[in-house]
């Protein structure tokens, strides 16, 4: 994985194409959500369950954008910087920064780990 492989990553996130989105995932995926009652978030194990997490933030906030990308690569961990926006169903907007931790494994995404700042 190169920084123009997780823009590409970005930028199917910001398409809302599922399929594009997963291609970059291996089929052993791991995907750990900015929230939850462990430490790690919540924690959804292997490709369909990631996809099923995917497609349920892009069925429930469908203007979800991840804007001001930023990346960096090296050896076998990434990471991307963005600024979060979508409206949750109640109309509520959401506009945060984040990031995400990539852990790489044969050219796919093993691990993808969600940071999210929230607003008081």
């Amino acid at each position: 994985m190169i920084t123009d492989d997780l823009q590409a990553y970005v930028d199917a996130w910001n398409e809302h194409d599922i399929d594009k989105i997963m291609s970059f995932m291996s089929k052993d995926c791991v995907f750990e959500t900015g929230g939850g009652a462990e430490v790690y978030g919540t924690r959804h194990s292997g490709f369909e369950a990631v996809k099923a997490r995917f497609i349920s933030v892009l069925e429930t906030m469908p203007d979800v954008s991840f804007n001001q990308a930023k990346h960096f690569v090296q050896a076998d961990r990434g990471c991307s910087e963005w600024i979060f926006t979508a409206t949750k169903p109640d109309g509520t907007k959401i506009e945060l920064e984040g990031c995400d931790i990539f852990t790489f494994h044969k050219g796919k995404i093993k691990v993808k780990s969600s940071f999210m700042k929230h607003r008081h």
